[in-house]
C-alpha cells in the first residue's frame, strides 16, 4: 500500500460499499459538508471512469497518489440495461429510464468532485442493440454525457489493465476472465515487465470475447428455477464458445498460471464462501479460493431455492436470478482451464480506464526521466 492509494490500480476499500445515492443525495460544492471536496486545482487532476454495462452502471472518481491512485467517490447500481435485448434486439424504454436516472447521479458526482478528465464507456448492450446509437444520443441530450461504445478488444484490454496487479508473484501468467451481463471476456496474460513508477502494463498473449453473459444466458435458460439439467445446458453452451479459443491458443498459456476472475459472479461466490453478513470489498478483492472451495459454493447455490438466494446477503434480489448463469459461465471456464487456484478481483474496467488515462498523462513518469 502506498500512502492512501490502496492496492496498486485498486479502490479505497472504505469508499465502495454503500455508494448508491439518489440524485437528491449529492451536496452542492460549498454547502455544509462540501468543503472536503475542495475547489478546482486544489488537489490536482481528478479522473472519472464510468462503465455502463449490460447489467450495471458503475463510476469511480480518483486522483493520482504515489504509484497508484486514491478513489474519492464511487457509484454502482444494477440497472439491467440489456434486459430483453436478446428477444427484441432493442434497449427498452424502462431500461433507458433506469439508465438516465443512474447516469444523472454519475454526472452530478463527477461535477461535485471537479473532474478534469473522464472516460465514459458503454459495452455489450449498446453494441448489440439496434437502437444503441439512438440511446447514446438520448443520453447526450437528456443527461449531458457523451458515451463511448467500445469494441470487445478494447473491453478485454481494459479489464486486463485493471487487474494485472493481482497476478501472483510466483506465477508466469494468468487466465483472466470477466463475466459480464451480455458478453464475457477471456484474456491470457503473461508476466508483466515491472515499471519504476505506476502499475505494470498488461502483457496480453491472446484474448476472446464470448457472446454470452449472465443476463443473456439467464433469459435463454431461466434464472429463477434452475435445475441440474438446465445448469448443465448453460455450461455446455458456454463451453462451445470457449473451445475454439482454447484450441487456437494452447501454446499461449504460460507455465505456472492461476485463474483471475473479475465480475459480480466471482465476488458473489467469494462473499458466500467467506460467509459475509454484508458484502465487504476489503475481504473479497484479492482473496484466493481453491478449486474445491469454488465447487462447494456452486453446489450450495444450486441447492438453494430462489428465495434462499434472495435472502443471502451477498446475492440479494438483484442478483438472485443471475448468479447461477454466472456460475455456469465460470464452470465452463474452469473445465477448459483446470487450474487449482482462483484469485478474485473486485476491480476491472473502471480501474483499467483510470490507469490508462493517468499513464497517458504521465502522472507516474520517472522524476529523472528525460523528455
Amino acid at each position: 500500500m502506498v500512502g492512501e492509494a490502496g492496492p496498486p490500480g485498486g479502490l479505497d476499500p472504505a469508499r465502495e460499499p454503500g455508494t448508491q445515492q439518489s440524485p437528491g443525495g449529492s451536496r452542492r460544492p460549498g454547502s455544509q459538508g462540501g468543503r472536503a471536496n475542495g475547489w478546482p486545482g486544489q488537489h490536482g487532476p481528478t479522473y472519472a471512469a464510468l462503465d455502463l454495462g449490460t447489467n450495471n452502471c458503475r463510476l469511480l472518481v480518483a486522483r493520482p497518489a504515489g504509484d497508484s491512485f486514491h478513489v474519492v467517490d464511487a457509484f454502482s447500481r444494477i440497472i439491467r440495461l440489456g434486459e430483453g435485448i436478446s428477444a427484441t434486439g432493442r434497449i427498452s424504454e424502462p431500461a433507458i429510464a433506469r439508465a438516465v436516472e443512474a447516469l444523472s447521479v454519475c454526472r452530478d458526482k463527477m461535477a461535485h468532485r471537479y473532474t478534469t478528465r473522464a472516460r465514459l464507456i458503454a459495452t455489450e448492450a449498446c453494441r448489440a442493440a439496434v437502437n444503441g446509437e439512438e440511446f447514446r444520443t438520448r443520453i447526450a441530450e437528456q443527461v449531458g454525457l457523451e458515451l463511448e461504445i467500445i469494441d470487445r478488444e478494447t473491453e478485454a484490454c481494459l479489464a486486463a489493465t485493471g487487474c494485472t496487479a493481482l497476478m501472483a508473484a510466483d506465477a508466469d501468467g494468468v487466465v483472466l476472465f470477466d463475466i459480464g451481463g451480455g458478453s464475457s471476456e477471456l484474456v491470457l496474460l503473461g508476466r508483466s515487465q515491472p515499471t519504476r513508477r505506476g502499475p505494470p502494463p498488461p502483457q496480453i498473449r491472446a484474448w476472446a470475447s464470448l457472446p454470452v453473459g449472465v443476463v443473456t444466458l439467464a433469459e435463454r435458460h431461466g434464472g429463477i428455477d434452475v435445475s441440474r439439467e438446465s445448469y448443465e445446458a448453460m455450461v455446455s453452451e458456454v463451453a462451445g464458445y470457449i473451445a475454439p479459443f482454447l484450441a487456437a491458443n494452447r501454446d499461449a498459456i504460460p507455465g505456472r498460471v492461476h485463474l483471475l476472475g473479475t465480475s459480480g459472479t466471482v465476488t458473489t461466490i467469494a462473499g458466500v464462501h467467506l460467509n459475509l453478513r454484508r458484502y465487504d470489498r476489503q475481504r473479497v478483492d484479492g482473496c484466493w479460493m481453491g478449486d474445491e472451495q469454488v465447487t462447494e459454493v456452486v453446489e450450495r447455490l444450486l441447492a438453494m431455492s430462489y428465495q434462499e438466494r434472495v435472502a443471502n446477503p451477498c446475492i440479494g434480489s438483484e442478483r438472485a436470478d443471475l448468479v447461477l448463469a454466472g456460475c455456469a459461465i465460470l464452470e465452463a471456464i474452469r473445465r477448459a482451464f483446470p487450474h487449482p487456484r482462483l484469485r478474485v478481483a473486485d476491480r476491472g474496467l473502471r480501474e483499467g480506464m483510470l490507469v490508462q488515462m493517468m499513464r497517458e498523462d504521465g502522472v507516474w513518469k520517472d522524476e529523472d526521466a528525460t523528455a
